[in-house]
């Protein structure tokens, strides 16, 4: 049995102290500090609201000879990694998703990151062209709407086996729709999201190679909710949820992000069933006062251990 240990974590562009409007160095070495303590450390790291080059990027922590958001974090996390006495080393994949500009500088991007301890060798991976899951029907401007996107990574463990990784983040609720004003709880049940949920699924089925793949990120959605029933329905058994035998209500109340006074449960890792999960140390409610990632963004990680067959 081969344990990994994986982290999902939405890092709100590294700019949580500025509310998400400016990058911030601050924001990103607290970050890459956090990770670096984890002990053991994470073998896989799967990153959701990650920049490229843009002005939101570069306004309050200006790049240096054209590094990117993830450049940058990676050389944190290796700095931080050093000071620490360890010795591992990560190699980061860029999913780009979409990019908003009025010049040949975009004003701000959004995409995801799949960071693999070195190592694991990768041999998959789809950043050139990720999977698009959008839908946009439902939006009055088609082309104005933000692209979503699943990232896939195809990893080797050093013991041959390998491991299909999906990484994703769902839109919002859309409010052109009834059930956005009409249903209290409203994450999870826009059928915009649902109709995202079913791309995943399927692109999901069509690139896993076998039984053991996860599929993590912020989903936007509320256990119980629609979204949340038909991923559960197709067969992505949530690993979170098993692990403590909770039900969807007691899911609800164990919060992964918060906006204003608002808490929710957004974040999830869904798996096949190969996969045996040992624990979720290292993970902790959103906003739990000795919790390593309080105030880092308005997610918190969810930290999970496997074992590969």
């Amino acid at each position: 049995m081969h344990p990994v240990r994986l982290v999902t974590y939405n890092v709100r562009y590294f700019g949580h102290g500025t509310r998400g409007l400016a990058s911030t160095s601050t924001a990103m070495e607290r970050i890459a500090n956090a990770l670096a303590t984890l002990d053991p450390l994470a073998d896989v790291i799967c990153l959701q609201e990650v920049e490229t080059l843009s002005l939101r990027s570069n306004l309050v922590h200006p790049t240096l000879n054209g590094e990117t958001q993830l450049e940058r974090l990676m050389g944190m996390l290796h700095s931080a990694l050093h000071r620490a006495g360890k010795r591992d080393t990560y190699e980061a994949y860029y999913f780009p998703a979409h990019a908003y500009k009025v010049s040949l500088t975009p004003i701000y991007t959004t995409g995801l990151a799949v960071i693999a301890k070195r190592g694991f060798e990768v041999s998959h991976h789809n950043a050139g062209q990720p999977h698009d899951i959008t839908y946009r029907r439902i939006h009055p401007v088609k082309r104005l709407k933000q692209t979503r996107i699943c990232a896939h990574l195809r990893v080797v463990h050093r013991s041959g086996v390998d491991l299909d990784i999906f990484n994703t983040h769902l839109s919002l609720p859309t409010t052109l729709s009834r059930e956005f004003w009409l249903e209290p709880r409203r994450m999870g049940w826009g059928p915009n999201q649902l109709e995202e949920a079913k791309n995943v699924i399927r692109f999901v089925q069509q690139e896993k190679r076998s039984d053991r793949w996860v599929l993590v990120g912020d989903f936007n959605a509320l256990p119980g909710s629609p979204v949340y029933r038909t991923l559960r329905d197709a067969g992505c058994a949530d690993a979170f949820a098993a692990h403590h035998a909770w039900d969807d209500e007691t899911l609800v109340r164990w919060p992964t992000a918060g906006f204003m006074n608002m808490r929710m449960h957004l974040d999830h890792v869904f798996s096949g069933n190969s996969l045996r999960w040992l624990h979720f140390d290292g993970t902790h409610k959103f906003g739990q006062k000795n919790g390593a990632f309080r105030g880092l963004s308005d997610h918190v990680p969810i930290v999970g251990t496997f074992t590969l067959p």
